[in-house]
């Protein structure tokens, strides 16, 4: 069996105002600096897999237009595949309106444009993409129907699937049963459950619920206090990893986790390496700003 991976998901350019705080409503401020970069959690996740060495095909739909003629020129320079990615004469490329603060804290606004139009029929198109894949990674930056068929598709082929459930959208019962692993962080937990969580005795319970649901796998990210996993057989806590380097900005960190997630049980790591190894990549990512600009090499992420 290949050891490619299948990512769905969208391409937005990220659009990053950076300043001393995010600004409340009704507030001008003047900022520090502005940059303009790839996004779109579905693209980051991609070219995450993609700088990892990993084997990738991204099913995305792009506008003919700056945007997404700067989408295609990352992924030729990244390689990633982009036989699945559909050009719209038509429509345009997604954007998202990121604030960042001092601490590397963000608010994001998502636009996703043509990315609205991915149908059923892209998924149909690219089913031998699918059929030939050991791992499909998607999450909920499209419509939750079609991400649910081609999740569906994605298990009748026997993929080890992943769901990263953002943002988060109602997901019907049914299809919990498709979701291999499930990878919330603690307020997209806290969605599907809808209960809070604010202590360790609640993330246990909360993994418990969501395996409840049919889930096989669950991983409720932490940020910097590492990750929880939970399926029939075994649960723990795992640190994140420790950097000397100061955090910048964490836009993009959860994409990169799953990247990075992927691209371990695609290489066959046992759960435990494959978490240790995503919260690596993604502490990395954190010390430079931009989300796909903040991506580690593999050569990198061995050099720390």
């Amino acid at each position: 069996m290949s050891n490619s991976i299948t990512v769905l998901g969208i391409f937005v350019a990220d659009l990053c105002f950076i300043g001393k705080k995010i600004p409340s409503i009704g507030q001008t401020q003047i900022g520090n600096d502005f940059q303009i970069g790839p996004g779109g959690k579905g693209s980051n996740q991609a070219i995450t897999i993609a700088k990892l060495n990993g084997d990738v095909n991204f099913i995305s739909r792009l506008g003919d237009d700056e945007y997404g003629r700067m989408a295609l020129e990352i992924y030729k320079s990244n390689n990633v595949k982009i036989d699945s990615v559909l050009l719209d004469k038509n429509e345009k490329t997604g954007v998202a309106g990121i604030f960042i603060d001092e601490k590397g804290n963000n608010s994001i606004n998502v636009i996703a444009g043509v990315a609205n139009k991915i149908s059923k029929k892209d998924i149909d198109n690219n089913l031998d993409t699918i059929k030939n894949s050991k791992i499909f990674l998607t999450q909920l930056e499209i419509s939750t129907d079609i991400t649910m068929y081609a999740l569906e598709k994605a298990k009748d082929f026997n993929c080890i699937t992943i769901l990263n459930p953002a943002p988060a959208h109602i997901i019907d019962n049914r299809y919990f049963k498709l979701i291999d692993f499930f990878t919330p962080n603690e307020k997209e937990a806290e969605f599907y459950l809808n209960k809070k969580i604010e202590n360790e005795k609640d993330i246990k319970k909360a993994a418990k619920d969501l395996l409840n649901l049919g889930i096989k796998n669950v991983i409720i990210t932490l940020g910097e206090k590492g990750a929880f996993f939970k399926n029939d057989k075994e649960e723990y806590f795992l640190d994140a990893y420790k950097m000397i380097d100061k955090v910048i900005d964490t836009t993009g960190a959860g994409d990169v986790f799953n990247g990075a997630l992927a691209v371990a049980l695609s290489n066959n790591k046992s759960v435990k390496e494959a978490i240790i190894f995503a919260n690596k990549v993604a502490a990395i990512s954190t010390t430079k700003s931009g989300a796909a600009n903040s991506i580690p090499t593999i050569d990198q992420v061995n050099s720390k």
